[in-house]
C-alpha cells in the first residue's frame, strides 16, 4: 500500500471516528482497526490512537457551546480529575502486563453499553430516590473510568456518557457534550505521557488527527439532530460490536 493511500485511508477512518465518537463514545471502533489495516503493529495502533484523539477536544468543543453553556466552572473541577487519572492510566501502561485490560476490556465496554441501554430506568429510580448530584459517586467512576482510558481507553466513552446521564445530566445531548469535554482532557495528559515515554509514528498521527478534528466537530451537530432514542440504539449497536471484536482479538 503506497504512503498517499495510507494517508488517504487514514484521514477518511479519522473523519468517520471522530463523527461516531463525539456523537456517542465509540471512536476506537472505527480509528484502532484503520491503523491495523494500514500495517501498523497493534501496540504501535494503540499508542498512534491514543495520540490522535487529541484532536476531538477541540473539534467537539467548537461544536457544543449550546450544551456546555454555564457548565464552565463545573468542566474545570472534573476535567482536572480526568485529566489526572488519564495520565496515571497512561503510566500504568508501562508498569503493568499488557494483557490485563485487553482481557477485560470486552467486558468493560459490554456492561457500559448494557447500562447505557436501560439508563433511562436507572436514572429514574435514582431521581425518585434523592438529588442528581453524587459527588464521591462521580469522582470514584470517574476516576476510574478516566485510568482506563489513558491506559486501554476503547469504550472509555461509552462509560463516561453513562456516567453523565445517570449522574449529571439527563438531556443526552448535554450528557454527550460533558463527555467528549472530560475524554478530551483525560486524552490529552495521556498523549503528553505517551508521547514522552515512547517513540510516536507522527506520520501515523498526522492524518488521523486531522480526520478527528472534522469528524468531531461534525458529531455533537448530529447528537443534537438525532432523536435521542435513535442515537442511544445506534451507541447501544456499536458498543456491542466493539465488545465483540475485542473479545475476538483475545481469544
Amino acid at each position: 500500500m503506497s504512503s498517499a493511500s495510507q494517508v488517504a485511508i487514514l484521514i477518511a477512518a479519522g473523519v468517520a471516528a471522530g463523527l461516531v465518537g463525539s456523537a456517542g463514545g465509540i471512536t476506537s471502533l472505527v480509528s484502532f482497526p484503520a491503523l491495523l489495516a494500514v500495517g501498523v503493529p497493534a501496540l504501535d495502533a494503540a499508542v498512534t490512537n491514543n495520540v490522535a484523539l487529541v484532536a476531538c477536544w477541540p473539534g467537539s468543543a467548537l461544536a457544543s457551546g449550546e450544551e456546555l453553556r454555564g457548565r464552565v466552572r463545573w468542566l474545570c473541577r472534573w476535567c482536572v480529575v480526568a485529566a489526572a487519572s488519564g495520565a496515571l492510566g497512561a503510566g500504568l501502561l508501562f508498569s503493568t502486563p499488557p494483557g490485563l485490560f485487553a482481557r477485560i476490556a470486552p467486558w468493560l465496554v459490554l456492561g457500559a453499553t448494557l447500562v447505557l441501554l436501560v439508563e433511562p430506568r436507572l436514572t429514574a429510580w435514582r431521581e425518585r430516590r434523592g438529588a442528581r448530584q453524587a459527588p464521591w459517586t462521580l469522582l470514584t467512576v470517574l476516576t476510574v473510568v478516566s485510568v482506563y482510558n489513558g491506559y486501554f481507553g476503547a469504550g472509555a466513552g461509552v462509560m463516561t456518557l453513562t456516567l453523565m446521564l445517570v449522574l449529571v445530566d439527563g438531556s443526552l445531548p448535554t450528557a454527550n457534550a460533558l463527555k467528549n469535554m472530560l475524554i478530551g482532557a483525560a486524552s490529552v495528559s495521556s498523549a503528553v505521557v505517551l508521547a514522552l515515554s515512547t517513540p510516536v509514528t507522527w506520520s501515523h498521527v498526522a492524518p488521523l488527527a486531522a480526520g478527528m478534528l472534522v469528524g468531531s466537530n461534525l458529531g455533537p451537530r448530529v447528537a443534537r439532530r438525532v432523536p435521542a432514542w435513535a442515537l442511544r440504539l445506534l451507541i447501544v449497536a456499536l458498543g456491542l460490536a466493539l465488545a465483540a471484536e475485542l473479545w475476538a482479538s483475545t481469544t
